[in-house]
């Protein structure tokens, strides 16, 4: 109770568990009532308005390591590409998938890496090599580690998962790598990632 002659009003919103009481003075009742309703309604459809749909036409790959198919997710990403591959990534020692990204890039597809600058002194790190083969690579010193690894093929497909792009993470770890096939607002999410650690990036 606040001062004299208030009232207890008690709101009932049915996605909440237990109610919330409010005092106030009678004469601003309704206002009050009125501003409550009006805040929990403003939260549930923000809330509500946060779960986006996937595309329709959508569709997945999923591997896992052991077992090699996480790599030949990763593979399969690069191999369909037509005009541009955006990468983003940790640790990068796997040969296999250095020399998928160089294939792609003789073939006309426009490839760029953004990677961490620890992990990229790595002795057994292929971001040197992917330079010497032509392909553009920033590294990225603002975190402590730059921990992504994500592939955004032609703005509308997107491979993405535990998975770093290297021998460990095929060979004694267990890992999951997913594609998402033709969501190109997913896409474009990543891109406009991508760019921004891109834009804050060294050139190598």
């Amino acid at each position: 109770m606040v001062g004299r002659g208030s009232v207890d009003i008690h709101v009932i919103v049915p996605t909440l568990r237990d109610s919330i009481a409010v005092s106030t003075y009678p004469q601003i009742e309704g206002k009050m009532k009125s501003i409550i309703f009006f805040t929990f309604a403003t939260i549930l459809s923000i809330a509500l308005s946060a779960q986006t749909s996937i595309p329709a036409g959508a569709s997945f790959d999923l591997g896992f390591s052991p077992g090699g198919t996480s790599l030949a997710v990763v593979e399969k990403t690069i191999a369909s590409a037509k005009s541009e591959i955006l990468v983003a990534c940790y640790e990068f020692t796997s040969r296999d998938i250095a020399e998928a990204l160089e294939a792609a890039a003789h073939r006309g597809v426009k490839v760029r890496v953004v990677a961490d600058w620890k992990a990229a002194q790595a002795k057994y790190s292929q971001i040197r090599i992917l330079v010497s083969a032509g392909i553009p690579v920033r590294l990225d010193h603002h975190y402590e580690i730059h921990h992504h690894k994500f592939i955004v093929v032609d703005r509308i497909s997107v491979e993405t998962g535990s998975f770093n792009y290297s021998t460990a993470a095929v060979e004694h770890n267990a890992e999951n790598a997913l594609v998402l096939w033709n969501v190109p607002p997913i896409a474009e999410a990543y891109a406009k990632e991508w760019a921004r650690l891109w834009d804050e990036s060294t050139n190598l």
